[in-house]
């Protein structure tokens, strides 16, 4: 298959796996968007660039560069928040679909999934195949959902940046927190604010920088 075709393919195979999932699945009626998809998870519509991934070992690998032909050449472009809200993967070699948030993939000319350890050791700044998943984001996202909309009734702060900073806690048992540390770091840094626990017992605080 062409680029193009691996394209459709990606695209169409991510909406198929969030229609399956129970989301609302939109699309652009205009053309030359910087997103293919409109996917509504946790009460919130995303704009959505989907892209083919390739599996490289224990990696899922794909490009998110751009290029068109311009006077002077080709020139090369990537994606940032004020285009797309997250970047859709799919793998056909695993038949899998993902949803990396655009703070983890913006202004970068490739994303790659880890879906085994590093064999050096490494593991921070690492992008876990699972933490991706596009069934487990809209799981998450409804249980946040779920969360603000309990504490909406009393408001965590006059702001509602603020309220949603508050409502955007995430709880994760140390073993976990180690192995993942690049996965949590990211979310920190996009404003959530993760909890992590020792034998059941809270143990430590990533808060946001803004925190």
């Amino acid at each position: 298959m062409n680029s193009n075709h691996k394209g459709n393919a990606a695209e169409l195979a991510i909406a198929a796996e969030a229609a399956k999932l129970g989301l609302t699945v939109l699309m652009p009626l205009t053309k030359h968007e910087r997103y293919d998809l409109v996917l509504g998870i946790g009460g919130q519509l995303l704009r959505v660039q989907c892209k083919w991934g390739k599996r490289r070992g224990d990696i899922v690998f794909a490009s998110l560069e751009t290029s068109r032909r311009c006077r002077d050449g080709y020139v090369r472009t990537r994606y940032t928040a004020d285009e797309v809200d997250a970047i859709g993967v799919y793998c056909d070699e695993l038949k899998s679909c993902f949803l990396i948030p655009i703070a983890v993939a913006e202004g970068k000319a490739a994303i790659s999934l880890r879906l085994a350890p590093a064999r050096n050791g490494q593991r921070a700044a690492l992008n876990w195949a699972e933490q991706y998943q596009l069934g487990a984001v809209a799981q998450l996202a409804e249980r946040r959902r779920g969360t603000a909309e309990v504490r909406g009734s009393n408001p965590l702060s006059s702001t509602p940046e603020a309220a949603v900073e508050a409502a955007s806690v995430e709880e994760v048992g140390a073993h976990q927190f180690r192995n993942h540390f690049g996965y949590y770091l990211e979310r920190a840094s996009a404003g959530t604010e993760v909890l992590v626990s020792r034998r059941g017992k809270p143990h430590a605080r990533l808060c946001p920088p803004q925190s």
